[in-house]
């Protein structure tokens, strides 16, 4: 199961909003230099994030964006969801061998994407920041 660039810079953006939650919104100009990402690329992600009601816009020369609700609040499933069509359950008809391999691949997937948090995702940065050697 392959994860597009779309999905994991919609993950990257959502942990990077709840890492750099101070109160203030976040512009996506500093997203995209943290983030190493395109600024244009970036704009089209949170659009999607938007339209779904995972981060709220703040206009204005402060403006920028933030999460609706706290990390642990959110499941990564849901934010790749948003962005990738290969989770969507295909209910057509009789399922074949191969069918069924790819509902229990996919199920896998799930049960992994659907526990894990945001906050999960800062807890494991956050220890990985300190773990390397000179």
């Amino acid at each position: 199961m392959k994860i597009s660039m779309k999905g994991k810079y919609a993950v990257r953006l959502m942990l990077d909003l709840a890492e750099h939650d101070f109160g203030e919104p976040v512009s996506l100009k500093d997203i995209a230099v943290r983030q190493e990402i395109s600024e244009k690329y970036l704009e089209q992600v949170v659009s999607l994030l938007n339209k779904a009601g995972l981060v709220r816009s703040i206009r204005g020369p402060q403006g920028g964006y933030r999460l609706v609700r706290k990390p642990y609040d959110y499941k990564v499933g849901e934010i790749l969801r948003m962005t990738e069509s290969c989770f969507a359950k295909d209910g057509d008809g009789e399922e074949d061998a191969s069918m069924i391999l790819w509902n229990r691949i996919d199920d896998a997937v799930s049960s992994v994407i659907d526990t894990v948090t945001l906050e999960d995702l800062l807890t494991w940065q956050n220890e990985n920041a300190y773990n390397y050697s000179i």
